[in-house]
């Protein structure tokens, strides 16, 4: 296991700005869903477009408040122990779509608008001696477990989950993200830095559309479109080469 833990490498207040901007893109999403895309099923393993929002509502409802966060939490670390779990981030995903599953999809939309502004001003009051604090349980990325500070949790992680949920549920739905170069790009551009950071290697990425870029020069050449070289590298879809190495999300 890497003892040095995950910082973010984007600053708190465009991080902040980042956060605001992709639960806003979510809530536009969901609330523009049918019964039927409701119901389609996403490459999360046995979740309908319904769960996954369950969950990214769950993650919402967890940072809204102090009280959210001991809760979901702790049960869910309880709930790791007792099945004598290595990391816990699986039962706490499932607790959220568990919480939220008896909500109706206008009340969940509803939630999310209510409670979006909440979460980015309590991520952006998490003082910095706590963000500087290396988590107390490693997280288990790409086979191997590794160490995250809060820091990166709250900047990073927590803005990544729904941006790669919002991609799940266009691609289960057909919706077309519409991926901007401001937004989407910057989050983009940031998993390729992390990217290139863990594997290490020389390369040439070349990703299209409005979210891409290039980056590097010489060793083996990538290229593919921006989004999908997010979902690739969070474990979705086939890899080959340097696209194995995993990024979370």
């Amino acid at each position: 296991m890497t003892t040095d833990p995950w910082r973010p490498s984007i600053d708190r207040e465009p991080a902040m700005r980042l956060a605001a901007t992709e639960y806003r893109l979510c809530a536009d999403l969901l609330s523009g869903l049918t019964p039927g895309q409701w119901a389609a099923p996403t490459a999360n393993t046995g979740w309908t477009v319904r769960d996954t929002a369950g969950h990214m509502l769950g993650m919402v409802q967890m940072v809204s408040g102090l009280p959210q966060l001991i809760g979901q939490m702790s049960t869910s670390m309880l709930r790791a122990r007792k099945a004598r779990s290595t990391v816990s981030i699986d039962h706490l995903t499932a607790l959220q779509v568990e919480r939220n599953a008896a909500l109706t999809t206008g009340e969940l939309v509803r939630l999310w608008r209510e409670l979006a502004p909440r979460a980015v001003r309590f991520r952006g009051r998490v003082p910095g001696v706590v963000r500087d604090r290396t988590m107390p349980e490693a997280q288990l990325i790409g086979g191997r477990l590794e160490r995250w500070t809060f820091g990166y949790l709250i900047d990073v992680i927590l803005t990544r989950d729904p941006f790669m949920h919002r991609l799940d549920i266009c691609a289960a739905t057909g919706l077309d993200p519409r991926p901007t170069a401001d937004h989407d790009g910057v989050l983009v551009a940031d998993v390729v830095r992390e990217w290139i950071r863990r594997h290490g290697r020389d390369c040439t990425l070349h990703l299209t559309g409005p979210a891409g870029g290039a980056w590097g020069s010489g060793g083996e050449e990538v290229g593919l479109d921006a989004l999908e070289f997010c979902r690739v590298v969070s474990g979705r879809g086939q890899a080959s080469g340097l696209l194995t190495t995993a990024v979370p999300f």
